[in-house]
């Protein structure tokens, strides 16, 4: 069997690694000259950085299991750390919840009634509105946004804007007022309300290169397969021919704006294509500062909240603890917001400032700094927002793409259980 992977992200990586693992002959086309997809690493100004700050946690079970087949080692390339949020503030009412090491569920109830900066009030609210989840198996009746979730429940305060909205903004890239209730909550199933090691930190100490997309091209090379770079897609004909090779069957592992085009050419795919045509977008931003080498930030990852108007930080990462890169800070902006008015000088003095009042402190100068944005990084994850399956109305072609997988929000696990669905998929048809 020959299958052709339409894309070089962690969904398509991950397909071509599980078609490879069953003795399919694969080819990886990528259209850029690496793969990797919007989680790869980028040569910027002599420096290797990442094209975003990702976050993988305890409970990305697939990912890391993916990694270990390729033959790369989690433990050693990320560094795994208790749940630990923190929102430092200068003028002194500093947030921080920590989730201790003990037995589930009693980390997270010790973590929200232990939280620093927050009323008692706010602590026992936010232990309510977690057993109310739980009791209702994290099944909401009806969809809602997260900020009509957080009313209902009284969710109010520090805890509100620290924990719950922070981690809707990271975890869906959407605005609390915009981002589904649902899958924000199953997001919280499988994290807080998961077995204790599900809610760890496994923040990157190496680039995202080395997490997995080179190892997974390496273990394709070593089972027969292709990868071909530079190498774009325009249209599959009906006899499965790509790029001038014909194959047995193809996964289509694209953003669904390039799937609604491939998708729009052909009767069957038709109405798949008009749905994720009408998908919108959300942007991340990642803004890399080298400041001195001694500037070293209290945790790995803080928080920043916009505590006035015109203040947009929201997460800022010491790469100098997490991958041996003293001094660089990079700073994340996820979703739509004010920070997408302002230009390059203009956001990098803002998060500069934003840190200093947030530590209390003078920063050092900044020697150097580098912005990238992705205008369309994900898709904006709202209520009630229709998936595709990862079978298409046509035979022998499937979809896989974070927003394939229904449960989850636009993240590398989303990403690579979605690949290994619509592989698995192609397996079963042939066999039947």
């Amino acid at each position: 069997m020959k299958a052709a992977i339409v894309g070089g992200g962690w969904a398509g990586l991950s397909a071509a690694v599980e078609l490879s693992r069953a003795g399919v002959q694969v080819t990886v086309f990528e259209a850029a000259r690496q793969v990797g997809g919007r989680a790869r690493s980028v040569e910027a100004r002599g420096r290797r950085l990442d094209n975003g700050q990702h976050i993988l946690i305890g409970a990305y079970r697939e990912t890391l299991r993916l990694m270990t087949a390729v033959g790369v080692d989690p433990e050693r390339l990320l560094k795994r750390l208790p749940l630990e949020v923190n929102f430092p503030d200068g003028k002194g009412s500093h947030f921080r919840m920590r989730l201790p090491r003990l037995p589930a569920p009693l980390h997270l109830a010790f973590g929200l009634l232990g939280a620093r900066g927050v009323s008692v009030a706010e602590k026992f609210s936010a232990v309510r509105f977690m057993r109310f989840l739980q009791d209702a198996r994290y099944c909401l009746d009806a969809d809602c946004t997260v900020s009509t979730l957080l009313d209902r429940h009284r969710q109010r305060g520090k805890l509100r804007t620290c924990l719950w909205e922070s981690l809707c903004l990271a975890a869906l890239n959407t605005s609390p007022k915009q981002a589904s209730a649902q899958i924000f909550v199953n997001t919280l199933r499988d994290s807080l309300g998961g077995g204790r090691a599900a809610t760890d930190l496994l923040l990157p100490a190496a680039d995202l290169d080395r997490l997995f997309p080179a190892a997974a091209a390496s273990f394709i090379a070593a089972h027969g397969g292709k990868i071909r770079c530079a190498t774009r897609v325009e249209t599959i004909d009906d006899g499965f021919q790509v790029a001038g090779e014909r194959f047995d069957g193809v996964l289509l592992a694209v953003g669904p704006q390039h799937a609604a085009t491939l998708l729009a050419r052909q009767q069957a795919t038709a109405e798949t294509a008009q749905l994720l045509a009408g998908y919108h977008f959300e942007p991340i931003a990642t803004v890399y500062c080298g400041y001195a080498p001694q500037l070293r930030l209290p945790f790995p990852m803080l928080g920043l909240a916009a505590r006035g108007r015109g203040e947009i930080g929201q997460w800022a990462f010491d790469r100098g603890a997490l991958c041996g890169t003293p001094g660089v800070i990079a700073f994340v902006l996820s979703g739509h917001g004010a920070w997408e008015e302002l230009d390059r000088q203009e956001l990098v003095a803002q998060l500069d400032a934003e840190l200093a009042s947030a530590l209390h402190t003078r920063l050092p100068v900044i020697a150097w700094q580098q912005v990238i944005r992705e205008q369309r990084a994900t898709f904006s994850c709202r209520p009630g927002l229709r998936r595709p399956a990862a079978r298409t109305a046509r035979s022998g072609l499937w979809l896989a793409g974070d927003y394939v997988c229904a449960e989850y929000p636009a993240t590398l696990e989303a990403a690579v259980r979605s690949g290994l669905a619509a592989a698995r998929g192609m397996l079963l048809e042939k066999r039947g």
